[in-house]
């Protein structure tokens, strides 16, 4: 245990349910500020790239807006975040981020905000490889001794080192005897790759050597085609070190010497340029992730090592200098320079939990200052204490504790849907087969209590549900003012939807002294559809392939308390039993028990099951809300039908496969179409009249199979 506990000087929780590894972090001044301070960057396995400048007003402050400076979702997960010079023309740093299948590198940028939120910063995507085999890792440097710029090195899980000069690719090579990739890191003082074999062995490559050995993309099969397309990979010197390495880093603080750095499962090694061990360190511990870092002691290097007991150690060489705690297991460690702060230590663990540290205690530093004698007047105080209390009093009569604007809202928004289905309906263009699709009239009003600048009404239903207009745009609101709008919804497509509810966005600016143009805002609201827009009372069936029971702590409710927009009070025998009959041609019964608490849902198809018991359990819960019965609950006790389900899911999956079948296959006879014209038009055009050659039989032929082929993709 340590004695002391890293001191916290800033920390936040990225995301939710976020994974994060080894190359996930990185710190450096990537928008070339200047000012010498590094921005910490942290990518994750969910696709997030964010970018960090912390500024704690005190040490352990937690995460303000401020220090978030770029937060973007990318479409693929980050492997590695790296900074360099990767753009050519420029020495200038730019970021290069790695997916499973794709390389890219991106600028970023920041200017100046011109209202209260601050600053705005974006990336710009440089350029992009896009990579024929999945990566694992990365490094990068001046490969070849290049001035003034960097070269970056993949390595892909089959072992092949992808190389790329900057913007075009420049050569692969396969590892010999390769079975699992390592960590991998460049040396600029040999100019060779480090890398750790599944041997167990340290294993170094000159990057010369690489470049003149047989090209990986014209590898071929016989052995003579081998030896004329270049010469043998040959290694460069190998370590056995007897045990799998977690990462290895290269240290050069002196040009004249530098070191290579191999954390293993339960040694720390220090090799020369040549291979050969420097010194090496076994641990009682189990490590999780290191970092070497310039010492304050000439001819020493300090090395921070993390393991999974939640600790930090600092050494120096092998020595043990100070051992210290942390809240979570780092999965990787670095150490930057923020806000005119030397040495901060930034650790990532693999939940997203990132905190920026440094080692000691906290000196006290207040001194008390000396206290004058003098003698009190009370008399003075006393009428000091009356004037603030008078003023005090005078605040709260006249002024709330909140703004009025912002007790309530300045733009309200509301929908207003219409108990009964249109008389004539608006239903356009639907591909339901009924005989009649019915609508139903949504009123939504927009009351704006402040000036609103550019207005903007979004209305979303779920499909295949459908809205006469989905789009609204105003002219500016003047306070006090509203807007009412009115339109239909109704059963687009020949299928159920998933749910009955839409949901109303109003989009607007408001202006303030910093930015006339005004601050963007949104208000929104949601609404419930009605079960007749999709369905009518029908015969009830007592037959069905899926059925579900529904149990309750109270009593079963008639049918025509809860469902009067279902049931004739005239028929007395749907008060327990009671039909819907779906516009997509389906049915769906529902049971009310008459000896106990339960209901059953039962229907020939299993997705029709839903809809009627989301209602159910709706209208239930409506209906003992009005009597004040809070301890209402609905519990479902039998086996959950996942055979059925997965059933559905398979018949979905097929039903794709089959529509890219044909979707290709059509895409084929219209190109076969496309060439047969050409050809006919060719005879045609020729003055020497010539043989078809059953060219018309071939066309005629053709075009019925891409009709064919067409009504099938429908």
């Amino acid at each position: 245990m340590s004695l002391f506990k890293a001191r916290d000087w800033w920390s936040t929780i990225l995301g939710e349910k976020e994974e994060f590894d080894q190359g996930c972090l990185c710190v450096a001044d990537v928008d070339n500020s200047g000012s010498g301070q590094d921005k910490i960057i942290v990518g994750s396995y969910m696709g997030y790239l964010r970018i960090f400048n912390p500024h704690p007003v005190k040490p352990g402050d937690g995460v303000q807006p401020e220090d978030l400076l770029l937060e973007v979702q990318l479409r693929e997960p980050i492997l590695q975040v790296e900074v360099g010079k990767f753009v050519s023309g420029t020495e200038g740093l730019h970021l290069a981020v790695l997916h499973c299948r794709k390389l890219c590198v991106y600028a970023v940028s920041g200017t100046l905000g011109n209202v209260e939120h601050g600053n705005q910063y974006q990336i710009k995507l440089m350029y992009e490889h896009n990579l024929q085999r999945t990566a694992c890792n990365m490094t990068y440097g001046p490969f070849g001794g290049v001035k003034g710029r960097d070269l970056i090195c993949i390595q892909s899980m089959d072992g092949m080192l992808m190389l790329f000069e900057q913007e075009s690719y420049a050569f692969g090579r396969f590892l010999p005897g390769f079975l699992l990739p390592g960590p991998l890191t460049y040396n600029s003082r040999t100019d060779s790759f480090i890398t750790v074999s599944s041997c167990r062995q340290v294993e170094s490559y000159k990057y010369q050597v690489l470049a003149f050995a047989t090209d990986a993309d014209e590898r071929q099969e016989s052995e003579q085609q081998k030896l004329s397309s270049g010469k043998r990979l040959a290694v460069d010197w190998v370590l056995n070190i007897g045990e799998q390495a977690l990462d290895i880093c290269v240290v050069s603080f002196n040009q004249a010497v530098s070191s290579v750095f191999v954390l293993g499962e339960r040694n720390f090694f220090c090799l020369k340029d040549n291979g050969q061990i420097r010194f090496m360190k076994k641990l009682d511990y189990s490590p999780s992730c290191f970092i070497p870092y310039c010492s304050v002691k000439e001819g020493t290097i300090n090395t921070l090592i993390g393991n999974h007991g939640k600790m930090l150690n600092v050494y120096q060489d092998v020595t043990l200098k100070w051992a210290t705690q942390l809240p979570h297991i780092p999965v990787s460690v670095k150490v930057a320079n923020l806000q005119d702060l030397k040495g901060v230590i930034v650790t990532l663990s693999d939940n997203g939990h990132l905190q920026c540290s440094y080692l000691g205690t906290d000196p006290s530093l207040f001194q008390a200052p000396r206290v004058d004698s003098r003698e009190i007047n009370y008399e003075e105080f006393n009428a000091e204490m009356k004037e603030l209390q008078k003023i005090i009093k005078e605040a709260t009569k006249t002024q709330d504790i909140l703004p009025k604007s912002e007790k309530h809202r300045d733009l309200i928004v509301t929908a207003e849907v219409s108990p009964d289905l249109d008389a004539e309906s608006q239903a356009i263009d639907s591909e339901v087969k009924a005989e009649a699709v019915p609508s139903v009239t949504v009123k939504i009003t927009i009351q704006s209590r402040v000036t609103a600048q550019k207005p903007n009404l979004a209305v979303c239903v779920q499909a295949p549900l459908a809205v006469t207009c989905d789009q609204f745009v105003f002219d500016d609101l003047e306070p006090d003012s509203s807007e009412t709008v009115v339109l239909s919804v109704f059963l687009k497509e020949n299928c159920s939807p998933s749910e009955l509810e839409g949901n109303c966005v109003v989009s607007y600016s408001t202006p303030t002294e910093l930015n006339p143009e005004g601050i963007p805002k949104v208000a929104q609201c949601n609404f419930r559809l009605p079960l007749r827009l999709i369905c009518f009372p029908a015969q009830s069936s007592k037959a069905a392939n899926h059925k579900l029971t529904i149990d309750t702590n109270k009593p079963p409710i008639s049918f025509l308390t809860i469902f009067p927009d279902f049931v004739d009070p005239s028929e007395d025998d749907q008060a327990n039993v009671l039909g819907f009959q779906f516009l997509t041609g389906s049915k769906t019964t529902l049971l009310a028990s008459k000896t106990s608490q339960r209901y059953r849902i039962q229907s020939d198809q299993l997705e029709d099951l839903w809809l009627i018991t989301k209602e159910l359990m709706l209208r239930l819960e409506e209906h003992f809300k009005k009597q004040n019965c809070k301890d209402f609950a609905c519990t479902f006790s039998g086996s959950i039908p996942l055979q059925e389900y997965f059933e559905l899911i398979d018949r979905h999956f097929e039903l794709r496969l089959n529509a890219e079948k044909f979707q290709e296959l059509l895409s084929e006879r219209a190109v076969q179409f496309r060439a047969i014209e050409r050809r006919l038009l060719t005879r045609f055009k020729d003055k020497t009249p010539a043989p078809l050659q059953h060219l018309d039989t071939l066309l005629e032929g053709t075009f019925r199979e891409v009709d064919v082929q067409g009504v099938s993709n429908l």
